[in-house]
């Protein structure tokens, strides 16, 4: 659904996959001959609100069966600050470079942001009982709303997710925000416009992930599948020659050994057709 920053928003996004709801003519926008929607992200865009309707569905509704059978949800906070449409009195997800007297700039109270996250975890429940949530907190700093409350925003958010996991069972927080601000608190983990985290910096928040979520077992696959992916990137200067062959054959070898793990056929499908009788 793509970036989506504010905790309403985000929880309404998931809602509408749960309920396969449709979209209200509301919600819908043209701004010059670009159709988009408000409570999705830019990359939803069209030149037909009925093709962009299309688009999105087809996102709701695949995204509703992934659900079904899920085992963890992620859910990624990024602001506090929203961004409410003065005629529907709704929070939008993205305004869209729409004009800003359409809209009024409202930081969320702690309790909005728990009840709302309350009102998804219990439809999330009912529709897949065994689904269990991560909250982490972004440390992608929103400098636009200054420092200061930026700082207020994370707190916010911070504070939010922590009642969460201290009131569910089946809720956790992994903490990418404290690892970004406290463990990498060198300028060189962030990239150019020292808001970002840099790929370094990404790698290591992700280490740490696994170190704290995953079994062994899955531990040892994504050991596996890193080295298999590193090969899929190999760009050879001689597909025909013998020793890349040997080469495909061999990554098409350890392919094969985690397919009764994930579907790996499209890769190695793509790896048979550089194959030479």
């Amino acid at each position: 659904m793509g970036v989506i920053y504010n905790p309403i928003s985000l929880h309404k996004a998931v809602q509408y996959c749960l309920m396969k709801k449709t979209l209200t003519q509301a919600t819908f926008i043209q701004n010059q001959d670009i159709h988009l929607n408000y409570d999705f992200h830019s990359s939803f865009s069209s030149l037909s609100q009925n093709d962009l309707q299309k688009e999105i569905q087809y996102v709701l509704d695949s995204t509703h069966e992934f659900l079904k059978t899920a085992d963890w949800i992620i859910l990624t906070y990024g602001t506090a600050w929203v961004y409410e449409h003065n005629v529907t009195q709704q929070i939008v997800a993205n305004c869209h470079k729409m004009p800003g007297n359409l809209f009024t700039k409202k930081l969320l109270n702690l309790d909005a942001i728990t009840t709302s996250f309350e009102s998804l975890y219990v439809m999330l429940k009912e529709f897949n009982p065994d689904l269990k949530i991560i909250l982490t907190v972004s440390p992608v700093r929103h400098i636009k709303d200054s420092l200061p409350l930026n700082t207020v925003s994370k707190s916010l958010l911070r504070l939010a997710c922590h009642q969460c996991a201290e009131r569910f069972k089946d809720v956790e927080y992994f903490p990418s925000y404290e690892i970004m601000m406290d463990d990498l608190r060198d300028y060189r983990f962030y990239k150019p416009d020292m808001i970002h985290p840099t790929e370094q910096a990404e790698d290591y928040i992700w280490e740490k992930f696994i170190e704290s979520n995953l079994t062994i077992e899955a531990k040892k696959f994504v050991f596996q599948w890193k080295s298999i992916q590193t090969a899929l990137q190999h760009k050879p200067f001689h597909v025909q020659s013998r020793g890349h062959q040997n080469f495909l054959k061999q990554t098409i070898h350890k392919l094969e050994q985690l397919s009764d793990i994930v579907n790996v056929d499209e890769e190695i499908a793509a790896l048979k057709a550089q194959l030479f009788a």
